[in-house]
């Protein structure tokens, strides 16, 4: 992923309400593979 997309993607977490720690846990998660950053469900949003 380069430099636009991944502005990209951190601009479209913040339009969906994620907070930067959020954010940055998921980059995280996605850069090293470490389960303690791997995203937990929502547990309070409707699902479609």
């Amino acid at each position: 992923m380069n430099m636009a997309e991944t502005a990209r993607l951190i601009l479209g977490l913040r339009a969906a309400g994620w907070s930067e720690k959020k954010i940055n846990d998921f980059i995280l998660y996605i850069e090293s593979g470490e389960e303690q950053y791997k995203p937990k469900p929502d547990t309070n949003e409707n699902t479609e």
